[in-house]
């Protein structure tokens, strides 16, 4: 197999990031992302729930990291401030044109009974919006269905993650898949007995 060589210009050029392997994993501050994107395009908290239909007091604790949301309440919030869900949980940091992340570098964001990490912050131009999901019992995207443009892959990797899509209910084991266009009214739910954990990829 022919070994590709990267020079230290090249490197510079795609402007890799180079601590990115040895970063130590965190969490990601949803509710501080999430006061930024709003005062950036100049929303007040009320304007903002009155455009995503959500309440003044659910948009004030986000904020101030008094709950979690669920993913579909962030689906709303993202519609109303016209940005990808994935803006909530993205570090301020340089655009790169190469995302190479360790296991154990992984930047999570706590959902409600759940966590999710965004596999691809920080990529330049980006097409494809992969995230790492995982559910505990019962846990998922939340009371609200959820539609969007675009299309929607979900790869269930442990558990049993039930996915319903425009009325019609999906069961995935380890190894299913599901793609189907996200404008269709959709949710998802850990359905089995033990944690869940799915590659969920957004495609715009």
């Amino acid at each position: 197999m022919q070994k590709t060589t990267i020079s230290s210009s090249s490197a510079r050029d795609l402007h890799m990031p180079e601590a990115r392997d040895s970063a130590p994993s965190g969490k990601v501050d949803v509710g501080r992302r999430l006061r930024a994107l709003r005062e950036e395009r100049q929303f007040s908290i009320r304007a903002l729930a009155e455009a995503s239909g959500l309440a003044v007091n659910t948009l004030s604790l986000i904020e101030n990291g008094k709950t979690s949301p669920s993913v579909s309440t962030l689906q709303q919030i993202a519609m109303a401030l016209d940005v990808p869900i994935t803006s909530f949980f993205e570090a301020e940091e340089p655009r790169s044109r190469l995302i190479f992340l360790k296991a154990d570098c992984q930047q999570t964001t706590a959902l409600i009974h759940g966590t999710l990490a965004d596999l691809g912050a920080g990529m330049a131009q980006r097409k494809i919006e992969p995230m790492l999901i995982t559910l505990d019992v019962g846990a998922g995207s939340g009371p609200q269905l959820i539609a969007h443009p675009g299309q929607e892959f979900i790869f269930c990797l442990e558990g049993r993650i039930g996915y319903t899509v425009d009325g019609q209910c999906y069961e995935l084991d380890p190894g299913d898949s599901l793609l189907f266009d996200a404008l269709m009214p959709h949710s998802w739910e850990n359905v089995g007995l033990a944690l869940a954990r799915a590659l969920l990829v957004l495609c715009p």
